[in-house]
């Protein structure tokens, strides 16, 4: 897509503004809960934007009063067995993955309530930004289930008994708290939680698109090994870095005091 091209759909609406897009959840009659379809449609725009070569970040929001009040439990009734339940869940959760596999950061922009799958939403995203007066909580306890999916991607982000006090207890934290424990970046006033989001975009999407995309590869490659082997593997990718078009470019400008704006990349 270019620069202000647009795609709406039943679930999410697509956008993209300069280098940056833009995926907001659009379900706001039912608090944006992840239905099967808005899981899918989420789960389609990630790959869009990552297999489009001139969008550096992407910001997820959600229309209406929240970011998204978790999975939409009018779907529980289609199932009766666990095999069908597995499979359920697993399209849930799959943009989870595909953000963990994207070279392209993605930045969550939460407010009203991020809840159960909507937490999970937040903790899965490179970066997270929240307006103030945002309510955060794995909620499913109260409903007889347990936010197991969420809690992946939430181990990564606080230390574990703040983990355990949110799946265990169910309860809601304010904006304020889960800045505090690690779940967020940035708490912005009321109203522009998406233009903070869009900044930190901006500015990644300002730095070379190469060493971002690998980068962050490669820091989730490393998360899962041991101290020396991940030593050893960014070794090999710093390496292999060295060799591309935007270091010799970005290298050669900074030495002259003058370094690359966003439009000044190689293959920009």
């Amino acid at each position: 897509m270019t620069d202000g091209d647009r795609d709406e759909s039943d679930a999410v609406i697509v956008d993209t503004e300069g280098y940056v897009g833009r995926i907001t959840l659009d379900r706001p009659e039912a608090m944006n809960t992840f239905s099967t379809e808005l899981a899918a449609e989420l789960d389609s725009a990630l790959r869009r934007l990552e297999a489009d070569a001139d969008v550096r970040a992407v910001v997820v929001d959600g229309a209406g009063k929240a970011f998204s009040a978790g999975i939409d439990l009018t779907e529980h009734a289609r199932f009766d067995d666990e095999a069908a339940y597995e499979e359920w869940v697993a399209g849930m959760e799959e943009p989870f993955v595909t953000i963990t596999e994207m070279g392209t950061p993605v930045i969550a922009a939460a407010h009203g309530h991020a809840a159960a799958n909507g937490l999970g939403l937040v903790a899965a995203c490179d970066l997270a930004v929240a307006a103030e007066g945002t309510m955060f909580g794995a909620t499913a306890p109260k409903v007889g289930l347990f936010c197991m999916g969420p809690a992946v991607p939430l181990m990564d982000a606080v230390v574990r008994k703040r983990c355990l006090e949110l799946l265990l207890t169910g309860e809601l934290i304010d904006a304020d708290t889960a800045h505090e424990w690690g779940l967020l970046n940035r708490v912005a006033p009321a109203g522009s939680h998406v233009e903070a989001a869009m900044e930190y975009a901006e500015t990644i999407a300002s730095k070379s698109p190469t060493a971002i995309r690998r980068g962050k590869q490669a820091y989730y490659e490393m998360e899962g090994l041991g101290y020396t082997d991940a030593l050893e593997y960014s070794n090999e990718q710093f390496a292999a870095l060295c060799t591309t078009a935007d270091a010799d470019t970005g290298i050669e400008a900074f030495l002259s005091g003058e370094p690359l704006d966003a439009d000044e990349w190689p293959n920009a």
